[in-house]
């Protein structure tokens, strides 16, 4: 078994360049994940691991072989993980994994889809927070239109406790998008303070996309003008508006009530 004990070794060098850059990702098509059940919801995901390393004082050797299959497994030194780890509880196993294509074009919709599309969210942590409820909303896919940061950056990969592996993604600009949905006869329901009725008033049995924006300025023009209707959560305080994840969330759910969960 290989075995690698400096931080000066080139392979761990690029494998920092993965956890740093989004340049180095996109150029290698891969990324680095962290922790025992991130790495096992990605197999299962399909995504394909190209080694696993693994710290001996953290995990045995024959569970990380339990994860490696037909994977290289490397053997490595305190001070390397402590290199590449992100996070110190994450049970001293990492993969290099293959990223996938997130092409509009690839999704797999249903008969009946339904779909959140968030438009350039720039928080890692909203992105996760939307990937975890789309997993658990089971939705068709989740597109994010003109994305701010690379979906494979460490922080979303963490954030989204491994929800980046359970769901369709796909991205596109906010033009491909609408493009899209419309040859898809989806109908697009625009969460937005502008022209707005009720969200609860609206019929989310058909094929349905969700549409949230950032907090602080909202979906774009092109998205309000596309939409089939506009809506809007009432809001019964001071504020106009809420975290994005939390009325994504309240949409989502009241459109698995309409379709009986």
């Amino acid at each position: 078994m290989k075995q690698i004990t400096s931080i000066q070794n080139p392979f761990i060098k690029s494998l920092v360049l993965l956890q740093e850059k989004a340049k180095s990702r996109k150029q290698s098509g891969t990324f680095l994940i962290e922790g025992k059940r991130e790495i096992e919801i990605a197999m299962k995901g399909g995504y394909e691991m190209e080694n696993i390393l693994f710290l001996p004082e953290l995990i045995s050797e024959s569970e990380a072989k339990k994860l490696s299959s037909n994977t290289e497994l490397i053997e490595i030194s305190k001070e390397v993980y402590q290199k590449l780890a992100y996070r110190d509880t994450t049970e001293g196993i990492l993969a290099v994994a293959k990223s996938k294509s997130l092409q509009l074009s690839d999704l797999k919709l249903s008969k009946n889809p339904l779909i959140l599309v968030a438009e350039a969210p720039e928080k890692p942590g909203n992105i996760g927070a939307l990937l975890r409820t789309a997993d658990a909303a089971n939705l068709d896919a989740v597109i994010i239109a003109n994305p701010k940061s690379d979906l494979y950056n460490p922080n979303i990969v963490r954030s989204s406790v491994g929800c980046l592996f359970t769901n369709q993604i796909a991205t596109g600009t906010t033009e491909e998008i609408i493009t899209f949905l419309k040859e898809q006869k989806i109908a697009i329901y625009c969460a937005t303070l502008q022209n707005s009725t009720s969200y609860h008033t609206q019929d989310y049995t058909t094929p349905t996309a969700l549409v949230v924006g950032t907090e602080a300025t909202g979906l774009t023009q092109k998205w309000r003008d596309a939409a089939t209707q506009n809506i809007i959560i009432p809001m019964q305080g001071e504020i106009d508006s809420m975290n994005v994840s939390v009325a994504a969330a309240i949409l989502i759910f009241e459109a698995k009530r309409q379709r009986g969960f």
